[in-house]
């Protein structure tokens, strides 16, 4: 890979850290990459983004894309690799289009926004009888805590049946993560837009899994959706012919023209985790930054997190100041030191650092420092 520094900070500048939840940063080297190859990619003298998706060249690119994406997630051979339109919550829809059909039912679990919102959007296509949810978080001591259910007593009691079970492994809004794997004798959709490939899963245990690009696979309006052959031939609903699974599967992502310059910077991003050891050692880099920023929170009664330990997001911390009042100064604060984007979602409020695998080490720390900082500053 093309090894050139990108051309967007100063000598002796403070260094940028972007804490955004999504569109969150790219990996520098993925960025200089794409810099360098922007007029000029592959030799051709034009840009990727100017060539046909059918041509032989992005055909290339697109089969190593999935391959290196099969390699990275251990993917099983009876599971197709598609790349989608319209992100994350795009999928919401398409999930109920494909797999429930007429006279179908679906159980949703609930542990924050996003899982909240796939409910609206399955209600909205499916009708809210259709729809099935159970709330799966519980306060202990004033904390966040997950509670996975016993999905095999629900079926042996056989009041109901699902052609699938949907749930959220981690809530970017919350800053809740479920590491428990779910057990369910229904299939398992997840939306794993937040912790896909930021630690190692077992593909197999799932029926569906999705996810929106732009948190640790590329830039906004990408999605990927990796499903098992067995649930393409479930009933489906009408739907659009480019958000069928199906068709998307039969013609390799390419019935129409796909967002081809994401997924080219998706390739990139694959390339670069493959060249980081792979999603096993950038777990291990991830659980660092985590844990880094949490025994600040910890330690600091100036700070303080609403989650159990068990159920912390390693991808998305949430925090809120003892003293609400001075969280425009913190946020003005860290960003003349470099650290940007640290404001939580304006449903909770307080502050959030998303640390996916593009986040360095080094950023953490030097938000760790900030906070040691401005505790001691404002106490």
């Amino acid at each position: 890979m093309n090894q050139q520094t990108l051309t967007t900070q100063k000598p002796g500048q403070t260094p940028k850290y972007n804490f955004c939840a999504g569109p969150a940063m790219l990996p520098t080297e993925v960025m200089a990459i794409a810099q360098s190859e922007l007029v000029n990619w592959n030799g051709m003298g034009v840009s990727v983004m100017e060539i046909s998706h059918r041509s032989k060249e992005f055909v290339a690119l697109a089969k190593q894309a999935e391959l290196d994406l099969r390699q990275l997630m251990n993917i099983p051979d009876n599971y197709k690799v598609l790349f989608m339109h319209g992100g994350g919550r795009a999928q919401f829809t398409n999930v109920v289009t494909n797999f429930l059909g007429d006279n179908g039912r679906a159980l949703y679990l609930t542990s924050g926004q996003w899982s909240r919102s796939a409910i609206k959007e399955a209600k909205l296509i499916a009708g809210e009888d259709a729809i099935d949810e159970m709330n799966i978080v519980e306060k202990d001591d004033d904390k966040s805590k997950v509670v996975l259910p016993d999905l095999e007593q629900l079926k042996q009691a056989g009041q109901k049946q699902y052609r699938y079970v949907h749930y959220c492994p981690n809530e970017t809004v919350d800053g809740i993560e479920i590491f428990d794997e779910l057990n369910s004798p229904w299939p398992v959709v997840a939306d794993m837009s937040s912790t896909i490939m930021s630690r190692e899963i077992d593909v197999s245990r799932y029926a569906v899994i999705y996810a929106g690009a732009q948190k640790n696979i590329g830039p906004s309006g990408l999605s990927i959706a990796i499903v098992r052959d067995d649930m393409l031939s479930l009933p489906k609903l009408t739907q659009s012919s480019v958000m069928d699974y199906s068709i998307a599967a039969q013609n390799d992502s390419m019935f129409n023209t796909p967002p081809t310059y994401a997924w080219y910077l998706a390739s990139l991003v694959f390339k670069w985790l493959k060249k980081q050891g792979g999603v096993s050692q950038v777990a291990k880099v991830n659980q660092q930054k985590a844990e880094l920023l949490y025994q600040c929170i910890d330690d600091n009664p100036f700070y303080k997190n609403g989650v159990v330990a068990s159920n912390r997001s390693r991808m998305n911390v949430t925090f809120q100041l003892a003293d609400s009042s001075l969280d425009q100064a913190f946020l003005q604060q860290a960003e003349e030191h470099g650290l940007l984007t640290l404001k939580g979602h304006r449903i909770v409020g307080g502050m959030r650092a998303s640390i996916y695998n593009a986040m360095p080490l080094e950023g953490v720390q030097a938000l760790v420092k900030f906070m040691q900082a401005f505790a001691k500053a404002n106490s």
